[in-house]
């Protein structure tokens, strides 16, 4: 059994957008949104880097991530620590670009698959569940929905 639980995997599949964070060659944070986070395995994350100059820069520099996986409505998430490595071909890299081909279609380019080995994961939840007690997932998720001006369809 690995890092990334069936819940985690779960979650990435589901919601795909994230927050990478980097760390720039002076030292400054930097923090990119991603709509490829794919989990390749029990240990691993990968995303496609199609239009990242900045993240790529400072993962030559420093190998070194955190990505931040949150549902807005469930106000609940993970956060991924770990160390990448980059594919500019092979399987890793084939394996990742033609799921996002095949789900998007050919019009966004693939310049690498940044894979992240993940070290370390941790829950990211909002105070409504540390402070409220016995507060239900469907209840938080109902009243950000509301927040945001959604109606939740009947079951």
């Amino acid at each position: 059994m690995g890092i990334l639980t069936a819940e985690m995997q779960r979650m990435v599949a589901g919601l795909r957008l994230c927050y990478v964070a980097t760390v720039t060659p002076d030292g400054k944070p930097n923090l990119s949104p991603k709509g490829s986070l794919k989990v390749l395995d029990d240990d691993h994350l990968a995303f496609a880097d199609i239009m990242s100059p900045a993240t790529m820069r400072n993962l030559r520099h420093n190998p070194h991530v955190e990505v931040n996986l949150v549902d807005p409505f469930l106000r609940r998430g993970y956060r991924f620590k770990g160390r990448c490595d980059v594919h500019l071909e092979g399987e890793v890299f084939d394996r990742v670009a033609n799921e996002l081909w095949e789900r998007e279609g050919r019009q966004y380019p693939v310049n690498a698959v940044v894979r992240i080995a993940v070290e370390q994961a941790l829950p990211v939840r909002s105070p409504a569940y540390v402070f409220n007690k016995g507060v239900k997932e469907e209840d938080v998720r109902r009243i950000w929905l509301e927040r945001y001006g959604v109606k939740p369809l009947d079951k």
